[in-house]
């Protein structure tokens, strides 16, 4: 997981707890909709790079 990508989910994790505490359901929305792009992200990345390492084959 690169760095960016987990400042990116802790911030959406964040977002979500800080919208909970507050009853801000638009910031705890925003907060979830962050972490849930991010772990799609580094599965489409995960699963670019089994496809890069079977190409080389």
């Amino acid at each position: 997981m690169s760095v960016d990508s987990k400042k990116d989910m802790i911030k959406g994790k964040t977002n979500e707890t800080v919208g909970k505490a507050t009853d801000d359901n638009k910031k705890e929305l925003k907060g979830k909709i962050q972490e849930k792009v991010e772990q799609a992200k580094e599965k489409a990345d995960k699963v670019a790079e089994k496809i890069n390492k079977k190409s080389e084959k």
